[in-house]
């Protein structure tokens, strides 16, 4: 479906992904952005559960990254500053003295091209962008490639391919705000969270991490058993960050795929499963959001109104050297798969 066009004048589509079991899931080949998400109750009542805008106007003037794809890399970069194969590299600041998320125009601000796919039991649509040399400062021309599938199993799928011609640094994810409830329903408070995550990473008051891997025992950051968001939230040492505003370490046996981590809402019964090959996981619970946020039909968004699940590579890898590494070097092809999974 023709959504609107860019300021350039490309022509901007949404394609519509469903399966037999109700759940339906509408993405832009602008941003990748994940528009609505429609998922069932414990009676089958369908509700949009991703915070978002109706028009794409909105979605370009967006600060918030709702629902978008994020590159070439996720979260921060201290300084934004960093050295490859011995070569000093800058990147736009756009957080303080910081990069985040790409920087001024990352991969939530571009069109990407769109190809639709089907499968025996699954939809999807595959989306591809050349990012140039120099983009946003990041060295090397980078082939990326992202696959939505949406299977009967009521899985969203999502496959991140990329390649390059000159050593760089690679970090996807999608940034989607869930609210299990319902869009504009309130705080995720109420919602169960567990994370499969022994260690964390600290953050200074820039929210870059401080290098250490600290083990979540005996902190505000231990969800391994469910654990109503509500009671950690206003913890003192989260006081930082008005939240959660941290990446875990995720345990895992294996270099495959892995649970990471499930957030249930109570009254609804919607519960929402998270299995990644990424290392870490962002959780953030939308505490920058503004109070009285407009979203779609009209409902109002506001701090704590949702939480993303942001599989990833830990912020600042590239300049912490005990940190799982990001470098992509040529001849390489880099991977990751992460799966959101309504029950």
């Amino acid at each position: 479906m023709r959504w609107g066009e860019t300021g350039d004048g490309d022509p901007v589509h949404l394609y519509t992904l469903a399966n037999e079991r109700g759940i339906e899931a509408r993405i832009s080949d602008y941003g990748g952005i994940v528009t609505s998400l429609m998922a069932p109750d414990r009676d089958g009542r369908l509700v949009d559960v991703v915070l978002g805008y109706d028009s794409l106007g909105e979605y370009v003037e967006d600060a918030t990254y709702f629902g978008c794809l994020i590159g070439r890399y996720a979260n921060r970069i201290a300084l934004g500053h960093f050295t490859l194969d011995g070569v000093e590299h800058s990147v736009t600041v756009n957080n303080g003295r910081n990069h985040l998320h790409g920087g001024a125009k990352g991969f939530n601000k571009v069109l990407w091209e769109a190809k639709e796919q089907r499968g025996e039991n699954s939809v999807g649509v595959r989306l591809t962008y050349l990012s140039p040399d120099g983009d946003e400062g990041y060295p090397g021309n980078l082939l990326a490639q992202v696959t939505y599938t949406l299977t009967e199993g009521n899985e969203l799928i999502l496959d991140y391919a990329a390649s390059t011609d000159a050593v760089t640094i690679v970090n996807l994810t999608n940034h989607s705000y869930f609210n299990l409830a319902g869009h504009g329903s309130g705080d995720v408070l109420d919602h169960m969270l567990t994370l499969n995550a022994d260690r964390f990473t600290p953050v200074d008051g820039e929210l870059i991490p401080t290098g250490e891997l600290r083990d979540v025992e005996g902190t505000p950051m231990d969800f391994r058993r469910p654990t109503a968001i509500g009671e950690r939230i206003d913890h003192p040492q989260l006081v930082l960050v008005g939240g959660i505003d941290h990446n875990f370490a995720l345990s895992r046996g294996s270099d495959g795929m892995a649970f990471a981590a499930r957030v249930h809402e109570p009254l609804s019964g919607r519960t929402l499963e998270v299995s990644t090959t990424e290392p870490g996981i962002q959780i953030y619970t939308g505490n920058f959001l503004q109070e009285g946020k407009t979203g779609k039909g009209g409902r109002t968004y506001g701090p704590r109104g949702a939480i993303c699940l942001e599989t990833q590579h830990f912020p600042d890898s590239l300049n912490k050297m005990n940190f799982p590494s990001t470098v992509l070097w040529p001849g390489e092809t880099y991977r990751q798969r992460t799966v959101y999974r309504f029950t």
